[in-house]
């Protein structure tokens, strides 16, 4: 697993930081996803590279997770290598990766969502996949699951949203719909030169009611018997709940140069603070609600 966690340790996401609370086998395994993940994001994210450059690398890492995904298979890309081990351990089906794709493409060709349908749509791709992936890998026992990983997902990729928007405006991207900047009177032009207003911030809290709702449902829908399980998701449930809450106190003032994060001591404390919860069976919720404050 060299190759994948050497990108893991580089990308110091939050996503890797989640991964310390596994044993080594599914943290080796997490990392090869997370280094799959990123490497396919990295190929989307490419702007330098005309358009059909990206698609054509990202459908070169289509053929080759498809290679990883049979037993037989001779994947000709590092990461995927050392993911085709995983992939038969956790029995990762080759739909999902192929999903997970599908997502990056429309990053290729989409900046802008008109509804929410359509971004959630997009949410799925890119995040809650990536979510029903890891669930195969942390172990479960619960069905239900399947919709905490959905639900999460999208609570993750929502967050994210916001708090990147000036950074998505930079490359005349805006991920908010466009229905919604109409009930709020927000032209995209504000957005592009990044002209905060109350107008924005009503959007934002709109945005942000959204995602509050995906997390109370990825705490309402995870069964018992699979808490233990998911503490890797809950440690992202719980940073990104916290991020969202940082937000809101600054009034979602996201249109400025300096992109808001929490520093690392904050995201070692919501590390400690799942894991006692976790291990001492802790049924209130992480997040999702002003009891996980």
């Amino acid at each position: 697993m060299q190759e994948s966690q050497a990108i893991t340790r580089k990308s110091a996401s939050n996503l890797a930081l989640a991964f310390i609370l596994l044993p080594k086998e599914k943290r080796d395994g997490m990392s090869a996803l997370y280094a799959f993940c990123r490497e396919v994001d990295d190929v989307a994210d490419e702007d330098v590279a005309p358009v059909e450059v990206r698609r054509a690398g990202l459908k070169a890492w289509r053929t080759d997770v498809a290679l990883a995904c049979q037993p037989d298979g001779k994947p000709q890309f590092a990461v995927n290598r050392e993911l085709q081990s995983v992939i038969a351990r956790y029995t990762l089906p080759f739909h999902l990766f192929d999903e997970l794709i599908q997502g990056c493409e429309m990053d290729l060709g989409t900046l802008r969502y008109p509804s929410y349908e359509a971004l959630e749509n997009y949410c799925y791709h890119v995040a809650s996949v990536v979510g029903l992936l890891s669930i195969e890998i942390f172990g479960y026992k619960n069905p239900a699951t399947r919709q905490y990983a959905l639900h999460l997902g999208q609570a993750l990729q929502l967050t994210n949203i916001l708090r990147d928007v000036r950074v998505d405006a930079l490359r005349n991207r805006i991920y908010l719909p466009k229905e919604e900047l109409d009930r709020f009177g927000v032209a995209e032009e504000e957005i592009l030169t990044f002209r905060y207003s109350d107008r924005f911030r009503r959007l934002a809290e709109s945005v942000a009611k959204r995602a509050n709702s995906h997390y109370q449902k990825a705490q309402t829908v995870l069964p018992a018997q699979d808490r233990h399980s998911m503490v890797a998701a809950e440690v992202m449930g719980s940073v990104y709940w916290k991020l969202l809450k940082k937000l809101e106190s600054r009034n979602f003032d996201v249109l400025g140069p300096q992109l808001l994060r929490l520093n690392k001591l904050q995201k070692m404390h919501l590390v400690a603070r799942t894991w006692c919860r976790n291990t001492l069976g802790v049924a209130a919720p992480n997040y999702g609600s002003s009891l996980s404050l």
